[in-house]
């Protein structure tokens, strides 16, 4: 299959990375190679991601994760999950525990936290928007509003990069395995 976008040459991609402010790091993955095709979107989208991964968070890294990598499964996002099974395990995640979320209503490795936002999160995925009900519970784990707040734009923006990475069928850097880490796919 031919790509829906080109892929920047990984020298251009830098430099357009660089007129708009993107670490030169991520001009050389392959999502920003394809999202500097339009520079200010990119810019736009990366001041998202940096606010999120790299900013003064108040939701905690692993609760984080645990959305991304749900998000990833639920929505058969290779990119997402492969990216960020990297990152789940550089914060220390345990493999069980980020397996954990295929299936996270039967897992044992998760705490009363983590299942909240997974309960948070496919709400949003199945209904666009976290339930009353879940959103109570949400209060009982999550203090403070900044991190309710997080919360829902980590959800929100992990979402739509699994929308933008499928449907602009982003592919893995070459030397990336998929689906770590035994290659299993969802069934959707």
């Amino acid at each position: 299959m031919s790509e829906r976008v080109t892929q920047l040459p990984v020298a251009e991609s830098k430099r357009r990375a660089a007129e708009v402010g993107i670490p030169e790091r991520m001009a050389t993955l392959s999502v920003f190679r394809i999202l500097l095709q339009h520079p200010p979107v990119a810019k736009a989208i990366y001041g998202m991601l940096a606010a999120l991964l790299f900013g003064e968070n108040k939701l905690a890294p692993r609760l984080r994760e645990l959305i991304i990598m749900r998000i990833g499964w639920a929505t058969g996002s290779e990119y997402e999950w492969t990216q960020h099974w990297r990152v789940a395990k550089d914060l220390g995640l345990s493999d069980e525990l980020i397996l954990s979320v295929r299936d996270w209503h039967n897992a044992d490795a998760l705490t009363e936290a983590d299942r909240v936002v997974l309960q948070a999160t496919d709400d949003t995925l199945d209904d666009g928007a976290i339930s009353a009900e879940t959103w109570s519970r949400v209060c009982d784990v999550l203090e403070s509003e900044e991190e309710r707040v997080e919360l829902v734009v980590a959800i929100g923006n992990w979402g739509l990069f699994s929308r933008l990475l499928q449907s602009l069928d982003v592919p893995l850097e070459d030397d990336i395995a998929s689906w770590p880490p035994d290659g299993k796919v969802p069934e959707l």
